[in-house]
Order: structure tokens, then sequence, then C-alpha cells
């Protein structure tokens, strides 16, 4: 028996599960970040979801994992690689020991390390026995059987008992890290509160799994990571779907209106469905469309008729709704499309990744079709973005797409629960009943939004539609100096929305040798990347854009202070050419990345230092 282990005060530790689909790696890591939250740690999380549906059990492509970096201090990314591996079988290891640090520690169920497994994870040499582990820290669990054991009391099937031994890792994860094995508990009496039978069963698995983490002799170290000292307030874990959709709810409520979504159910965006369905009881509206169509031709209808209209899709999904955003533009009807994106083109990548839906909600319609272009850029700030571009919507009677993305979507942070006395008003432009000078496209000249007017209001009948209409009047019009001014109105109205947004941040100097510029997602590594560059001394500040078209106004003054501009994106450069040809003066570099992952930190800080080097070499 290991005796008063020794116990080592760590900064920060990323830990990753990884196994079959079946084996509940997803759970046990969300239990685990809820228990680090729960004690005051920070936290980011990384779930990696297999493409296919039913991949053979066993396999790489059946591989499921999640990833959570908790830390003393600030933590902005899931980590680049891990300290701790948690590996069901084979298939899990050899998937993930490429983004494991060299002497990390390796907890595997041996019960599956096999010829048989072996083959399926298209090993030549066994892993255990052919030197490559050499260095790691390997723990040989005899997971599967011990948990069989352990729930043979409770008179419960083997297929029933597999699907308890998560706990068994969840609880030498637990001893590991001394975390409190009551928090566990209470997270299994809510999980399965409905089924009492199934809490006793993971409960006591989970002790049994701490039980063997505190005898075996090859665990005789645990850590500690102190709570956050520098964050005060009421947090909780959110993804950036659940985010999504509360700050869309928030909106909805501080405008006084009811929200609509309307949606087609599409990895990685269903879960704003689902999460907006559990909550009818504070007004959500939800229906689940038969297509992308369907979806937002519901909301466009619910916004005329007055609603909060918002459809959420990815990009296979804003493709089809593309006429639909057009109708959306042409009418002036605020709209909130939330566009999760993922691996593509066609069907892609379902659950990975990637950035590269940015020209198509820029320019993906026919004709001149200007909608504000936004992003969220972490799993918490989905809330106030998606609060924001509902506001945007309303408040200038246009279609607002909001970009998130599957690692935003599906990972998740501590957010501070806002008040909703703290959140912006907002003001819808409705028409008064009765205005003798009401027309359906007379326009206030602050925001050139027209006016809001319901069906039924007294005195406010109109016509919208899809053809052109005429200035002011709203009357079908082919005039063709009409549709000019009309298509540059709608233009010069999603522009003036520069005036209403914030300007664009720099993080660290406002002038220096390189300043490096992101979207989106890729906040976190971008952010850690620069920050370490500067402790080394280098003239290297960034910026990370969230409002994208328009571009925040002082957008040319903030790329003005520096000699080159680094542009990082999950793509091919499609925001490297937005900016080009929106502020061509400017020296760009880049750095892409396409491969269904998110941006690590050592590669950005590899690029910037070649880049900065490259610009010495040059002087």
């Amino acid at each position: 028996m290991a005796k008063n282990p020794k116990v080592v005060e760590l900064e920060e530790v990323v830990v990753k599960f990884a196994g079959d689909s079946g084996d509940g790696m997803q759970l046990t890591g969300t239990q685990f970040s809820d228990t680090s939250a729960f004690v005051g740690n920070d936290l980011s999380t990384f779930p990696d979801y297999p493409s296919e549906i039913r991949a053979p059990q066993g396999t790489i492509a059946g591989v499921s994992g999640f990833q959570v970096h908790i830390g003393h201090r600030e933590v902005t990314t899931p980590g680049d690689q891990a300290d701790v591996l948690v590996a069901m079988n084979p298939a899990a290891l050899k998937a993930n020991m490429k983004w494991v640090k060299q002497g990390a520690t390796l907890i595997i169920d041996i019960d599956n390390f096999d010829n048989k497994h072996y083959k399926k994870a298209g090993y030549i040499e066994d892993p255990l026995h052919d030197n490559s582990l050499d260095g790691y820290n390997v723990v040989k669990a005899p997971i599967t059987n011990l948990t069989r054991d352990t729930i043979k009391q409770y008179g419960l099937d083997l297929k029933i008992a597999d699907k308890t031994k998560n706990q068994f890792v969840a609880g030498i994860l637990y001893w590991l890290f001394n975390r409190d094995l009551k928090i566990g508990e209470d997270f299994l009496k809510q999980k399965f509160r409905s089924k009492p039978d199934l809490v006793k069963a993971n409960i006591a698995v989970l002790h049994a799994g701490y039980n063997y983490a505190e005898t075996i002799e090859v665990l005789s170290t645990t850590f500690h990571v102190h709570p956050v000292k520098d964050k005060h307030g009421l947090f909780r874990n959110i993804t950036g779907n659940q985010a999504t959709a509360w700050g869309l709810l928030a909106a909805a409520e501080k405008a006084g209106l009811e929200l609509f979504l309307g949606s087609y159910p599409i990895t990685p965006a269903s879960e704003i469905l689902q999460e907006l369905s559990k909550l009818k009881s504070l007004g959500a509206i939800t229906f689940q469309a038969e297509d992308e169509i369907a979806g937002i031709c519901s909301s466009i209808g619910a916004s005329f008729a007055g609603r909060l209209a918002v459809t959420s899709t990815s990009g296979p999904g804003l493709a089809l709704k593309s006429e639909g955003i057009g109708l959306a533009v042409m009418t002036e009807l605020p709209i909130v499309i939330v566009d999760v994106q993922r691996g593509g083109p066609a069907t892609g990548l379902p659950t990975k990744t990637e950035q590269g839906d940015l020209m198509q909600a820029l320019y993906g319609r026919n004709g001149e079709s200007p909608c504000i272009v936004m992003a969220a850029s972490s799993p918490a700030n989905c809330f106030n973005f998606a609060f924001k571009a509902a506001k945007l919507a309303v408040e200038h009677m246009t279609p607002v797409i909001l970009l998130s993305d599957s690692y935003l979507a599906n990972g998740s942070e501590l957010w501070e629960i806002p008040f909703m006395k703290d959140l912006e008003e907002i003001h819808p432009p409705f028409a008064e009943d009765n205005d003798p000078n009401y027309y359906p496209y007379l326009r206030d000249p602050k925001r050139l939004n027209r006016f809001w007017a319901r069906p039924g209001q007294p005195g406010l009948r109109h016509r919208v539609g899809g053809l052109e209409k005429a200035d002011v009047t709203g009357e079908v019009s082919h005039d063709p100096m009409n549709h000019q001014i009309m298509v540059e109105t709608r233009e010069a109205k999603v522009q003036k929305v520069a005036e209403f947004i914030p300007d664009q941040e720099i993080i660290g100097d406002k002038k220096g040798d390189l300043l490096v510029v992101g979207w989106g997602g890729t906040y976190g590594a971008i952010f850690s990347a620069v920050n370490t560059i500067r402790e080394q001394g280098r003239k290297v500040s960034m910026a990370q854009f969230n409002y994208i078209k328009p571009l925040p106004k002082n957008t040319r003054e903030v790329l003005s202070g520096f000699k080159k501009i680094l542009v990082c994106e999950l793509n091919l450069g499609q925001f490297a050419s937005y900016l080009r040809s929106q502020l061509p003066e400017f020296n760009y570099a880049q750095f892409n990345k396409v491969q269904g992952l998110p941006m690590f930190i050592s590669e950005i800080k590899q690029k910037i230092e070649e880049v900065l080097d490259s610009m010495n070499s040059e002087q």
C-alpha cells in the first residue's frame, strides 16, 4: 500500500481521457471538469468526437477523447499536450501518444491490451513491451475486471457493468489530484437521479477506483492544483452552445420579445436547439424543422410577426439557407443566424473544428446581400456575442451571422454568471399604431433601419417580400435608379453598425514589430503564445477580431502601428484575404492550419519567432 504519498503542487495540468465511444470518456471528462470548477480551478476543455457514428470498437476511427486543462492561474486553451492520458484500449493509446508530454502518466485498462485489440488498433508490436513507452509512468490497471467484481452485488448484467468502468477511472483521478469523492458522488446522484440502482453502482465503482489508486506503488505521488485567487463571483462550467442559447434568451428578455428558434439538427450546432427546447418555461419557442430551408423560413416568418428570430446551423446548412438569408436582407427583418463551423467542404469532418465559412458568411448569397458578421472567441463569451448579435439584428433591422465553431461549441470554460440588470438594453424600433407617416421603408437616419410594424397593428398594413421595393413607400419596383439606391442603402446600413460596436482592442503595446491577428476561436492559443514571446522582450502584440463586417472603425489605426501583420486562422487565409481587400496598404503574413484541430500554442509561437527572425534578417 502507498502510504503518505508525496503531494506535488502544480500551477496547471492537462488530462486527456480516451476510449471507445461507449467507454464514457466524455462523461468522465465532464465530471472531472465540473469537480475542478467546484474547487475553484480555472479550466478549458476540448471534447474530440469521432466522425463515424458507429465506428468499429477498438479501432482508431472509433476513439473518442476529452481533454481538460485546469490551472491555479488563468487558463485560455485546453493545452497542447497532456500530462496524464487515460487510454481505455490500444487504439486510444495509439491515437493520442503524439499529444502526450514526454514523461507523462499513462493510465491504461490492461484488460483490453491483448492481441485482439492490438490488431484492431493496427499495432505490429506490443506497445507495452517494445520499449516505446520508456520514460513514461505507465499504470496498468485492470479496470474492466475490477469494475465487474465491484458491481456483482447489484445484480447488473455485464453490458451495464462495463458502462460504469468510467467511474473507476474517475476514482483514480480523484485520488491522483486530491479531489473530494463527495463531489463525484453528488455528480452521479444528479446524473442518474431517476435510476437509484445506477447511482449506487456507479458510486461503488468510483470508490473502488479511488481505493485501487491508493494501494498501488506506481502512483506514489499525488498532485494538487490550488484554486484561482483572482477570480471572484458566481461561476459555472459552460459549453459554447449552452452559452449561445442563454445569450439569445437573455437578449429576448431585454428586448421584451418572445424568442423563436427554427432549426434543423446538424453537428455541431444541434445542442443550441436542444438547450432552448428545455427552456419553454422561460419563453423559448423552438421548432425542429424538416430541413435547413424550412428552418430559416420559419424564422423569417417569426421575425415578420415580431419575435426575436434565430436559426442555427453549420457550414453545409448555411449554404442551404443562403437564399433565405437574402430574403431577410431584402425584407430588412431582424434574424440571427448562428453558424457553428466544422471541417468542410460538403459533409467534410462533421465533428472537427475549422474556420472555413468566413467567406460564405460575408459573400455567400446572390446579389449584393450584406449582413452583419460577428464571431465569438471563447466558450463563455458565446453568451456575450449571441446577446450582441441579437441586439444589433433587432436595433438595425438586418440579419446577423454569428460564427462559432466546433471547438467553441463543445468546449467549456468557467463563465461568470451575469445579472440581467447589468446587460445592455435592447430597443426594438417598433412603429407606432395608426402612425399616419408610416411607410415600410421609411428610415431612422441614426441607424438607417426601417421601422418594425407587426401584423395586426392598427393602421400599419404593408407589404414586404423578395422583389425589390420602392424606397420609402415599399411598392414593387423595377426602376434601375431605385434599385441602386436600395442596394447602396442596405450596404450603408450595415457599415453604419461600426458606430455602434466597440473599438478594436490591442493586447500589448500599440506599436511594435509584429501584430498577431486572429478572429473567433483562435483567441486562447494566440493569447498564450503572444504572452510567452512578450516575456522574452520581443515587440509583439495581439488583436483578436470579433466584429468582422463591419470591421471596427479604428482597425486601420490599430494595424498602422506595426511593421508586419501575422494573421492566424483555421483555413487557407480567408480573413487575411478580407483584410487585404479592405486595408491593402499593410504588410500581411499568414499562418494557416486546416487539420480539424484547434491551434496549439507551440505552433503559433514557432511561427511568430520565424516571422520576427525573418524581419530582423531583412533589416
